[in-house]
């Protein structure tokens, strides 16, 4: 058994509530032998730095810990054993590993600057129902980690994928409809590849380096109102600017609609509010979709797009008049046509075609097989 040097009210204690703290002014250093365990709530307004060694454990069997202050506390090793919880007011740093044996670790979920930071990507053991993260949780470093995130008693960690530099990303789980107020993040305004958006859940992450996420799914997911195929899941993210969910794709996928999970294409965590699992849909079910682009020279609608394309395997699309005659053919278009004639039937290629109504037929290679759209284009010029 560890010899701890037990944190009851030593040194500069003071009084929160009917609590003693133990509250740190100037500068503790922990080297590699030393062993400190926390019996009271610790408030840091000096210096706790990520030069510290050895462990320092944080323990109660009955009140809630709390660790607060000006400063964040960095520890080595990290044990946590609180059977009714620790809540950070201030960030708690590991540089090293991190036990869960009782309790979760709460942080405010309004402000993610708070949060439980693994410095060097490292490791922890005991998650699960009852042991996580209920909050933020930051991570640096370059190594696949899994964040030990969760909603009150469900574990629904997200899996970073190796990055080729050490970065910073940070993350929380919601057990949430995310079209609930404050949150507003309306499930019908999607792309238009996109059929169905969870209403259960989402996660916040956050970075500026692009990087590949699995999210994670379990029978609180109702999965099977997304699709009851797992194989047209998508990770989807809400994009602020364009007020609408936007597919970020399917690089993998496992399990069944009760467990499983799925990994997105890259993309770049800051360029989302918030991310969480959609779907494609089925074969032979796209809805007709009707289009208007103006390519008349001015910045914006300058050729027909087809939001969230790049996602797919493959394309080909093509365009015909009102008689039935081919205008435009590409194969992988790049949602770069302008509105000029292509056709093997045109007479004066690449001219620009006058303005009226189109008619397209776009088919899409999935890993599912292959899925065709049609309907009108209208050019105004």
């Amino acid at each position: 058994m560890k010899n701890f040097l037990s944190m009851i009210a030593i040194a500069m204690p003071m009084f929160l509530g009917a609590q003693t703290a133990f509250h740190n002014f100037g500068e503790v250093k922990l080297h590699s032998d030393a062993s400190v365990g926390f019996h009271t709530d610790l408030v840091n307004d000096g210096n706790l730095d990520n030069n510290n060694e050895g462990i320092a454990g944080f323990y109660s069997d009955n009140e809630i810990r709390s660790i607060s202050g000006a400063n964040r506390a960095v520890f080595n090793d990290v044990e946590i054993d609180v059977i009714n919880d620790i809540e950070l007011y201030t960030s708690l740093g590991v540089t090293n590993d991190l036990s869960f044996i009782n309790g979760k670790v709460f942080t405010s979920r309004d402000n993610s600057n708070t949060s439980l930071d693994f410095i060097n990507h490292n490791v922890y053991a005991g998650e699960d129902d009852q042991r996580h993260v209920d909050g933020y949780v930051s991570v640096t470093g370059s190594s696949t980690f899994s964040f030990p995130i969760g909603d009150d008693n469900s574990l629904r960690p997200m899996i970073l994928t190796t990055q080729g530099t050490a970065s910073t990303f940070k993350g929380a789980y919601f057990a949430i409809n995310p079209n609930n107020t404050p949150y507003d993040y309306d499930t019908t305004q999607k792309q238009i590849f996109i059929d169905n958006v969870s209403n259960t859940e989402f996660w916040d992450l956050d970075g500026d380096v692009e990087t590949r996420i699995t999210l994670t799914w379990d029978n609180n997911s109702d999965i099977s109102n997304i699709s009851s195929n797992v194989n047209l899941l998508r990770v989807v993210g809400w994009s602020e600017s364009e007020g609408k969910w936007i597919d970020l794709g399917r690089t993998g996928v496992n399990g069944d609609v009760g467990t499983g999970q799925i990994t997105s294409n890259a993309f770049t965590p800051n360029d989302f509010t918030v991310i969480t699992i959609g779907s494609e849909f089925s074969n032979n079910s796209l809805d007709n979709v009707n289009l208007i682009f103006t390519p008349n020279g001015d910045p914006t609608n300058e050729t027909l797009i087809f939001e969230g394309l790049e996602q797919y395997n493959g394309n080909s699309l093509t365009i015909f008049n009102r008689w039935g005659n081919v205008v435009y053919e590409a194969i992988d278009y790049k949602n770069n046509w302008r509105g000029e004639s292509t056709g093997r039937a045109t007479i004066n290629k690449k001219n620009d075609l006058p303005v009226g109504t189109y008619f397209y037929s776009l088919d899409i290679d999935t890993d599912n097989g292959s899925k065709t759209q049609r309907g009108w284009v209208y050019i105004h010029r």
